[in-house]
């Protein structure tokens, strides 16, 4: 975690989270007590804060300073509205492409991901406010930078995202292998939605329900699967070549 993008003690984080930071992890140690922790526990669930249990070890590594139990990392970018960032896409007069993540878990696939998604050329990325990668030193090392190029907008649930997309006129389509559908056999120069899922589960079956199509790569190894960074570039780069 870089020092810059860090807050320690209990009543600080409590105060950045009430503000409106964007707090992206908080690191809890393990058999915390107390009336102020219960006030930060309170606090993180009603925003919906990642938060995970550590040893106090793993505390002293993160700062030196007297963290009280906690520390949080916070996001080095700002995230942005969903609706806004797609009325500005539609009105901008370009074909929409945007990225979903549900519940990607890995900042350096997250990063990856961020760094190809900018390269080619999508207008924005969608993850949960739950179970999403963090975006920190790792994420922005990853992406090379590109993280500030790509807005990213965090959304309450991942299915009112697809909602809200489809109902705006984008055409959503996940990559998953539970289909026979090959992604180069759909049409891919509409406006359209991509949703990559979780490096162990893939797209949650809840997704997959209310998608408009799904489709997957052609495997011919005998590995059943890549990974999920490299999927998505694959995805990616054909409809780069179908809008071409």
């Amino acid at each position: 975690m870089e020092k810059d993008n860090q807050i320690f003690g209990i009543r600080a984080i409590i105060e950045a989270i009430q503000a409106g930071k964007e707090v992206d992890k908080v690191f809890i140690q393990k058999d915390a007590q107390g009336d102020l922790m219960r006030d930060l526990m309170k606090t993180m669930k009603a925003n919906k804060i990642n938060f995970t249990y550590v040893p106090t070890e793993k505390l002293n590594r993160l700062t030196s300073k007297n963290h009280q139990g906690a520390v949080a990392s916070i996001a080095p970018i700002s995230f942005v509205d969903l609706e806004t960032l797609v009325m500005n896409v539609i009105e901008n007069g370009k074909i929409p492409l945007f990225l979903i993540l549900d519940q990607l878990s890995d900042a350096r696939n997250f990063g990856a991901i961020i760094r190809t998604a900018e390269c080619t050329g999508v207008d924005g990325i969608i993850i949960g406010k739950q179970g999403a990668a963090p975006v920190n030193g790792d994420t922005v090392k990853t992406s090379a930078g590109a993280v500030f190029n790509v807005p990213i907008c965090k959304v309450e649930h991942i299915k009112d995202a697809i909602f809200y997309l489809q109902g705006s006129g984008i055409k959503t389509i996940a990559a998953t292998e539970k289909t026979d559908d090959s992604i180069y056999d759909l049409s891919l120069s509409e406006p359209l939605a991509i949703i990559m899922g979780s490096e162990d589960r893939g797209v949650n079956p809840s997704v997959l329900k209310i998608v408009d199509e799904k489709a997957k790569l052609p495997m011919f190894g005998s590995i059943s699967s890549l990974n999920v960074s490299v999927a998505c570039g694959a995805f990616l780069y054909e409809v780069v070549r179908q809008r071409r």
